[in-house]
């Protein structure tokens, strides 16, 4: 049976189901999918995870306070530090295939304090760098609406734990779309929270000013539920931002909202026609809510893909330099000289995509070079984040595509960097200027593979804008027929 994480919480509350079930159905699951579908990295010892709740529905029946999370299978990213020696934090790479953290990222000590069990670390692009988890050094993670057919990425791995009801939640990150791109593939909700309003810390850093934390669950409300217990201010992230949060979702008037759809997006000609009839339709949805619904310009459209790829590139090239064969991670000890042994290290320990972009970063922060491509970029960012801002001055939200297309085949794209990156056109802008975002699933493309429509809210107005969500998908029918895709 499908359960989101609002029912889970429910059932556990009115102890209609306790932990031991839970655990029970979501190792059921992964018997079922996870060699099918390549879900998960390293997982927790069934045996592991039953004591655990065995000790959680002992404190129930003893009437023992328990967090909010009591029990429920949760998957996390693994890029995200988790301190274990059976949960790996490989991010995807050979360079650190077995490396255990010897600390745990503050949103997963969050987690464990409101007693999730975390059964496992899910599959994702190397490092983070990809937008199909087709670049994991680990194999494949395949869509469940179609095997053949990518789930996205680079959190590809996490959105097919929650497509596939293993879990109800599963965290991920977000660079350039990494949590919004994969649940508009799979069908399900992913959210980018506003930029410092979940600590990064513990997160393997691709690029510090893009990256941010987030869920990938069933439904906006479920989001909403997470998000509560993983923002706030924390002393370890020096960007994690002191916010006053002066309330949580309440219930919206859609009528009351005024929605601005960012026409440069849905006119691209990158926009495949079934992303375009989705968002058209979602738009009269809107205008039979008596939503006011107008359509906007960005005209700084045109460059927000290649001031991202230099901005992330340029950040990922210095993040990744930490990986040399010296203090952590694969060392090719046989080498004749210091320099040799950098080099066959990470010739090695690195997949192509990530030397792609290392190399590339590395030339845009170049003697020469780094005023011409990284200072501009640096200065359009605030151009793009200026525009941004005055659109939102004047609408509750905007509206635009996650991705140009549904998912594509596995391997269609793979030597085509250019046209790999072009399926970041629209899920970029958020990362860029730090609003919040959230996709959450339209109507099915006519060839039935799920197509995920954005909204893009106010700058640490987070609650705001999942609410909006919650209340469009109260009203439709969109994400309940997502649940049950197997």
């Amino acid at each position: 049976m499908s359960y989101s994480l609002t029912d889970l919480i429910s059932l556990q509350k009115k102890q209609e189901m306790n932990a031991e079930q839970m655990i029970i159905e979501a190792y059921d699951k992964i018997e079922k999918y996870n060699h099918q579908f390549n879900i998960f990295r390293s997982l927790l010892p069934k045996k592991v995870a039953l004591e655990q709740a065995h000790q959680i529905d002992q404190k129930l029946k003893q009437g023992q306070s328990v967090g909010r999370l009591a029990g429920i299978p949760i998957s996390i990213k693994e890029n995200i530090c988790i301190q274990s020696s059976i949960l790996k934090t490989s991010c995807g790479s050979k360079m650190l295939e077995n490396y255990c953290s010897p600390y745990s990222a503050t949103i997963v000590t969050q987690l464990l304090q409101e007693d999730a069990i975390l059964i496992g670390t899910t599959n994702m692009d190397e490092f983070a760098m990809g937008s199909s988890t087709e670049n994991s050094a680990f194999g494949q993670t395949r869509n469940p609406w179609e095997p053949d057919h990518v789930p996205g990425g680079s959190s590809g791995g996490a959105a097919v734990s929650v497509a596939t009801d293993i879990v109800p939640l599963a965290i991920g990150s977000d660079t350039g779309g990494s949590i919004r791109q994969p649940a508009s593939f799979c069908g399900v909700t992913g959210f980018k929270p506003s930029y410092g309003a979940v600590s990064r810390y513990g997160l393997v850093a691709y690029g510090s000013s893009l990256d941010q934390i987030g869920p990938i669950a069933k439904t906006a409300k479920d989001c909403a539920d997470a998000f509560s217990m993983m923002q706030g201010y924390d002393s370890k992230d020096a960007t994690s931002a002191q916010i006053n949060w002066s309330h949580q979702p309440t219930q919206q008037k859609l009528s009351e909202k005024k929605i601005g759809v960012l026409k440069e997006f849905l006119e691209h000609p990158a926009i495949h026609e079934d992303v375009q009839k989705s968002i058209m339709e979602m738009i009269e949805f809107l205008k039979s809510k008596k939503v006011t619904v107008e359509m906007c310009s960005l005209l700084s459209q045109e460059y927000i893909i290649p001031t991202y790829y230099i901005l992330a590139f340029a950040e990922a090239s210095s993040n990744l330099s930490r990986f040399d064969g010296i203090r952590y991670g694969l060392r090719k000890e046989e080498k004749e000289s210091l320099a040799d042994l950098f080099i066959q290290s990470r010739s090695q320990g690195l997949g192509a995509e990530v030397k792609r972009r290392i190399m590339l970063g590395n030339f845009v922060l170049s003697s020469g070079y780094y005023d011409q491509y990284y200072g501009k970029a640096n200065q359009v960012r605030k151009m793009i984040d200026q525009e941004v801002q005055n659109l939102l001055n004047q609408y509750d939200c905007l509206l635009a595509p996650v991705t140009p297309t549904p998912a594509f085949k596995i391997g269609e794209k793979n030597n085509e960097p250019l046209s790999m990156y072009l399926e970041d056109l629209c899920s970029v802008l958020p990362n860029l200027t730090g609003n919040p975002s959230i996709s959450i699933p339209g109507k099915l493309s006519k060839n039935h593979l799920p197509i995920g429509i954005q909204f893009i809210g106010k700058k640490f107005q987070d609650w705001d804008l999942l609410a909006i969500a919650q209340a469009i998908q109260e009203e439709t029918e969109y994400h309940k027929t997502h649940k049950n895709i197997l």
